[in-house]
């Protein structure tokens, strides 16, 4: 009798029972907010208006860009506290034990070679589209409307917008423009995501959700002025914001998948898509956000305090951790 039981109990042992993936309970939590949380931000300028804002030439104060220029700055510093204290050291470790667990020794710095492969995709994307958007326009209204050169200072009212920037003038070829714009943020949309889906555990996968759910909320509400700005019916201004939602999600699943993988090839691939998905984070602080909102002659001492803000609400949750 006494052997029965010591059967059953070694049936029923823990280790018998497929354990969740590490981080899942966030992960699937974060596909419903990245969904709702850019939608309803970029809808709100659909009922906002029952008109599109009428576009106007000489520059005019905005009232809702220093908001979102100063939640911009906050979620600056949350990126780059989540880049340099836990994407990167977590991204440097892991691809150091795939490669000893293959056995490969390298006398190349591989692993900041992908991460600044990862940095030149992002800078790649953004510079084709701004390109497309100046061949379709004259090159004065594309200097009054790309004064910073990136495709949050082309979002009016998005991260790296100034205050009363112009937009584009009745007859401009917005469609096609803000097309392009939509697009090249979606597919960035999906590396951010891929990011949040690699991580392992609860506290690593909120870090990451905090700062996408920041910056999304705000490019998704500037892309929505700009698509209304270029003309464009809110069908199809919905259309491209159901776009853009979902690409984020898309990621988180993506590396989801990837991270299951046990095997030492899969940790390799596994710490590839870290690197590029690190160095997304790397373009987006220090080449889109922080330049952007600095630039801006407005607010300055507020956006520093917020931006130290957001780096120390990442170190706290670091510290708090260990």
């Amino acid at each position: 009798t006494m052997d029965t039981g010591m059967g059953a109990a070694l049936a029923w042992s823990p280790g018998a029972a497929s354990q969740p993936p590490p981080g899942l309970g966030v992960k699937l939590g974060s596909l419903v907010l990245l969904l709702l949380l850019p939608l309803a931000c970029g809808l709100a300028p659909l009922w906002c208006f029952r008109q599109p804002p009428a576009p106007i030439i000489s520059p005019s104060p905005d009232p809702r860009s220093p908001v979102l220029s100063l939640v911009s700055c906050f979620s600056g510093g949350v990126f780059m506290g989540t880049f340099l204290l836990d994407l990167l050291p977590d991204y440097l470790g892991s691809i150091a034990a795939a490669l000893e667990g293959l056995r490969i020794t390298l006398q190349f710095p591989l692993p900041e070679f992908i991460l600044a492969m990862g940095f030149f995709l992002v800078l790649v994307l953004e510079q084709v589209t701004l390109a497309q958007r100046e061949l379709s326009e004259p090159p004065e209204e594309s200097r009054a409307l790309l004064p910073n050169g990136s495709i949050q200072a082309a979002v009016p009212g998005g991260p790296g917008s100034s205050v009363g920037s112009p937009v584009p003038v009745p007859g401009a070829p917005g469609a096609l423009r803000a097309g392009a714009l939509a697009l090249a943020l979606a597919l960035h949309a999906v590396l951010e995501g891929l990011a949040l889906g690699l991580r392992e555990g609860d506290a690593a996968a909120l870090r990451v959700l905090l700062a996408l759910l920041l910056h999304k909320g705000a490019v998704a509400f500037g892309l929505s002025l700009e698509l209304l700005r270029s003309r464009l019916r809110p069908p199809v201004v919905a259309s491209c914001l159901v776009l853009l939602a979902l690409m984020s999600p898309l990621g988180v699943g993506v590396g989801t998948v990837l991270a299951a993988g046990a095997g030492p090839r899969q940790r390799l691939c596994r710490a590839v898509l870290e690197g590029l998905a690190a160095g997304t984070f790397l373009f987006v602080t220090f080449l889109e956000i922080l330049p952007q909102e600095l630039g801006v002659p407005q607010n300055r001492i507020p956006k520093v305090i917020l931006i130290l803000a957001g780096f120390a609400l990442v170190s706290a949750i670091l510290f708090v951790k260990g």
